[in-house]
């Protein structure tokens, strides 16, 4: 019987490798449609950021000859980075989830087959108990012939379904293990991706310190401030005409406000900060220039812009010269300008409430650093933002 009890153990122990997969088979857990579904927007929303970018930086390269151009391409190209950095940190926490889901079918798989590991042995042992190995011993150990046939179909439909089930799981672990490997060969290349951005950023770093020497050199150079200004001003100019046009549209606002003229000397401030440029002629390394606006430098931590006015936004774009720029009509011909910012919060065509946030402030078109420009105007002519504004 030695023998025997031998060959039983071999048999408990082979099935138990395989078929412990047989109902072993559970759910992943993917995730939902509706995540899917907002990964993708996020997805497509950045990807969108970064085909713009990537125009604007072409549309820049071609004005490298001036002064403010070649800083506005070093600036983009740093914001794009930025922006390629994120669609592959969102594509890489997409990756993790989906190997998270994967980690944890396999282990439900392995808890269900430890748990089916018992109930196949049973099955085995009964198996040999019958003789299923050995007819001509079942039919010897049989009661009657109704008790053969009764247990030679049962016995039958459990091997065959013993079958179907090995068969299933092998397949499931088979696309299981290359769905993994698939994965972490995807983690891998945005990894190399990402790593290879980081590079790209520290090259565009050090291009930035470059950027700052040269701004320095334009401050502290007459003859190259002179050309900045002169080109500051064909900007200025055309901001002019941007301004006419909207200031012939007038907006009718649909909602009760307070008129802005009332709100003179008694606006809030768009962001905290110190002003760094006054409205009016600014002489400087003797030549005199003319601000339409005022710049504030905000502190590090408080980069968020607020609307100090209800109004609706006509205009939100990269305008040259002055970063990516908000305008937003009050009502009866006043408007309020904020440019350099670095990503807006709202888009044209939206009705915004005073101190709603509407952006984020940035360095894009500023020679002095991250800061809010911001222009009020009335029937397109510039007034002076600090007599307007809360005093403080």
């Amino acid at each position: 019987m030695a023998p025997r009890r031998k060959t039983l153990r071999g048999l408990v122990a082979w099935p138990a490798v395989f078929a412990l997969a047989a109902l072993s088979l559970l759910p992943a857990h993917a995730p939902s449609q509706q995540d899917v579904s907002e990964f993708e927007k996020r997805l497509a929303r950045i990807n969108e950021e970064i085909r713009v970018l990537r125009t604007r930086v072409e549309e820049v390269s071609k004005r490298e000859s001036e002064l403010l151009s070649q800083l506005e391409h070093i600036v983009l190209s740093k914001k794009l980075v930025r922006n390629e950095i994120a669609a592959l940190n969102l594509q890489l926490e997409k990756l993790n989830g989906d190997l998270a889901a994967t980690r944890e079918t396999i282990a439900g798989l392995r808890d269900r087959l430890r748990g089916e590991q018992r109930s196949i042995e049973k099955t085995l042992v009964t198996l040999y108990k019958y003789g299923r190995f050995d007819f001509l011993h079942f039919l010897l150990q049989a009661e009657n012939m109704s008790t053969v046939f009764s247990e030679s179909r049962h016995l039958t439909l459990l091997a065959r379904h013993q079958q179907d089930v090995i068969a299933s799981y092998l397949k499931t672990m088979a696309d299981l293990r290359s769905a993994e490997a698939d994965q972490e060969k995807k983690k891998a290349e945005v990894a190399g991706l990402i790593a290879e951005s980081g590079r790209k950023r520290q090259e565009l770093e050090a291009q930035e310190v470059e950027n700052r020497a040269l701004v320095q050199q334009i401050r502290k150079n007459r003859e190259k401030y002179q050309q900045a200004l002169e080109e500051q001003k064909e900007r200025a100019r055309q901001l002019q005409i941007l301004m006419d046009r909207l200031a012939s549209q007038e907006v009718v606002l649909p909602f009760r406000f307070v008129p802005f003229y009332e709100k003179k000397g008694k606006l809030p401030w768009p962001i905290s900060g110190k002003v760094i440029t006054r409205f009016g002629i600014e002489p400087y390394l003797n030549t005199r220039t003319m601000n339409n606006g005022i710049e504030i430098a905000p502190p590090k931590d408080n980069t968020v812009v607020s609307a100090i006015h209800p109004g609706k936004v006509v205009y939100a774009d990269y305008f040259q010269g002055y970063g990516n720029l908000l305008i937003i009509d009050h009502g009866m011909n006043y408007y309020s300008l904020y440019g350099h910012c670095d990503e807006f919060m709202v888009r044209k065509g939206d009705f915004v409430r005073e101190e709603q946030p509407i952006a984020v402030a940035g360095d894009l078109g500023s020679l002095k650093g991250v800061s809010l420009y911001l222009e009020i105007r009335y029937k397109a002519r510039p007034l002076d933002p600090l007599q307007w504004l809360k005093r403080r």
